[in-house]
């Protein structure tokens, strides 16, 4: 159908069209979540299947609809450069919306969304395309937009210790995998937010977080050699890695909201995280280890942290 078409229904409140199929009709929106044209993309396509999954539209339909949605995560996967990134980052962004509206309605068999879980964890870390803008082309954003779907997963009912555990180490694995891409775009907050999901959820405790932020922590400090030099640093994933850190303690320390429109956010996002100050001495824990000639050590009443490092 033309563009004009679906602003038509776009300004007449998103309801879906009497006209035609809802199958033809969400056939043609997925399909124009790889349209190179960002008003298409992020100003029809994504919008209305949002828009039609919160209302309920694809309740009877939810598993089979998320099934043959998850497939785009696959497609160009290890390309770098060109625009099969669009397919897979907004397959990640309706995949999301699919698991919140199922952490809302409860709706599908844990099998089904755990299945999902895998294929998206699995996409995120082999993911090569981390641009976030591309001119004249508009927002990728792969990784921000796959740091979403991890908090989606990580607020669903069907995830516990050990598949909230795994969200932990796929963030870690992502940021640590060489690359020579920067983040700039707010990527760091996004995978940080993602966290903050997992440990929100206080299933997951100090003893599994604390080396899983010392693993981090490791990423951002320079290797030590003799007699020859270990070229630039940080690189990039270093760089990407101590971002992250930065973004996981301030949103510790100020706290977080829930994400407007995502039934339970508030809820979940109303207390601080269970072991905060032990998290947040943690997290700055690595942060100083980074640079330190630069912290000072502080004395808490857990602990002291120093560096040796």
């Amino acid at each position: 159908m033309s563009e004009a078409y679906w602003r038509s229904v776009i300004d007449a409140g998103m309801a879906v069209p009497s006209d035609r199929s809802l199958n033809d009709l969400t056939l043609e929106l997925v399909d124009m979540l790889a349209s190179s044209d960002a008003d298409v993309r992020d100003g029809i396509a994504f919008p209305l299947l949002a828009t039609w999954i919160s209302t309920g539209e694809y309740d009877g339909l939810l598993r089979g609809f998320g099934n043959g949605v998850v497939t785009g995560l696959r497609a160009g996967l290890g390309n770098q450069g060109d625009l099969t990134v669009l397919r897979r980052s907004y397959t990640a962004l309706v995949l999301s919306e699919i698991i919140c509206r199922d952490n809302e309605m409860q709706l599908l068999p844990a099998a089904t969304v755990m299945g999902w879980g895998d294929q998206a964890t699995s996409w995120l870390v082999r993911e090569k395309d981390l641009r976030g803008w591309i001119p004249d082309v508009g927002w990728a954003h792969a990784l921000a937009n796959g740091a979403d779907l991890v908090g989606a997963l990580a607020r669903s009912p069907h995830f516990d210790m050990l598949e909230l555990t795994v969200l932990l180490d796929v963030i870690a694995d992502r940021l640590l995998i060489p690359t020579d891409h920067v983040l700039r775009h707010g990527e760091d907050d996004r995978l940080a937010y993602a966290a903050m999901a997992v440990l929100h959820r206080g299933v997951v405790s100090p003893n599994v977080v604390e080396p899983w932020l010392a693993r981090l922590g490791a990423g951002t400090q320079r290797p030590r050699t003799r007699g020859s030099s270990v070229g630039e640093w940080p690189t990039p994933a270093a760089y990407n890695t101590s971002r992250f850190l930065r973004a996981l303690y301030v949103q510790l320390a100020l706290g977080v909201k829930g994400r407007a429109g995502v039934a339970g956010d508030d809820e979940l996002f109303g207390a601080q995280p269970p072991h905060r100050a032990d998290l947040l001495l943690a997290a700055i824990e690595q942060i100083r280890g980074e640079t330190p000639w630069l912290f000072a050590a502080t004395t808490s009443g857990r602990r002291t942290v120093t560096t040796g490092r």
